[in-house]
């Protein structure tokens, strides 16, 4: 057993403001995209100035928070948030979902290249191969709240978390973060020198992701409001499983 380390989620606070990591984290894997996308545009000579990117972040960040956070009370408590409205709004009592977020952020990426008329998957591929750092980041996070810990486990690296009780479980959210965070990312960013027809890195974002999802999802406690949903699966391994689906068709579209 690896003793967990107890650190404080509050960076500082001040009055009643404080600073947590978990917004630390988003802002850094929002200017790490950002910038990292600047570079690709500028060493692929894409026409898209610092104006259109400033615009894409600001359609990105609106969708991907509002998608993160609908898609939780949607997918995991809609139950809890149908009787209690005002809970919607409270963001920091937690309650985010990536695959709505994902969501938002593509719906807000349709209507930004609509308004600007730029290509959809041009675009696309430009912030897919950075996303994989904000995921990481995120989880990263997760293990500092000490939240979305994994199931019960006697492997030499398991954690006692404080709010999963007196038995040791398996450190998902790092599993996560290397999984999801540095090795999709070390992939994708590999790839995009590939001279692939624009929409297949974002299709292989889409099917890895899910791939990666889905299985550690098998060492994750689920959500305890919700448990399993379909035998031994998930409502992340289900939601998983669609982006796998979806991704393979564009894989396969784009293809042809």
């Amino acid at each position: 057993m690896i003793p967990f380390p107890n650190i404080d989620p509050v960076i500082i606070k001040i009055g009643p403001l404080s600073v947590r990591w978990y917004g630390v984290m988003y802002l850094i894997g929002f200017a790490s995209s950002y910038l990292l996308v600047r570079y690709q545009v500028k060493k692929k000579k894409i026409a898209l100035n610092v104006k259109d990117i400033d615009s894409l972040y600001s359609f990105l960040i609106i969708g991907l928070l509002a998608g993160a956070r609908l898609g939780y009370i949607i997918f995991y408590n809609l139950g809890y948030y149908l009787k209690n409205p005002l809970e919607i709004f409270t963001f920091w009592h937690g309650g985010m979902s990536f695959h709505g977020g994902l969501i938002g952020s593509i719906v807000a990426g349709i209507l930004f290249c609509r308004k600007f008329r730029m290509d959809f998957w041009q675009v696309s591929d430009l912030v897919v191969v950075t996303a994989p750092i904000g995921l990481g980041l995120g989880r990263l996070a997760n293990f500092i709240n000490g939240e979305l810990f994994g199931r019960v486990t006697d492997v030499p690296w398991s954690m006692i978390f404080p709010e999963g009780g007196p038995l040791t479980r398996h450190p998902s959210q790092l599993y996560e973060f290397f999984l999801e965070g540095v090795l999709l990312f070390v992939i994708l960013w590999v790839l995009k020198g590939k001279s692939f027809r624009s929409g297949i890195l974002s299709s292989l974002f889409l099917i890895l992701y899910g791939l990666i999802r889905f299985i550690v999802e098998f060492f994750r406690e689920p959500d305890p409001q919700l448990g399993f949903i379909l035998g031994p699966f998930t409502m992340g391994q289900m939601l998983s499983m669609l982006m796998v689906t979806l991704g393979i068709g564009i894989l396969f579209y784009k293809s042809r």
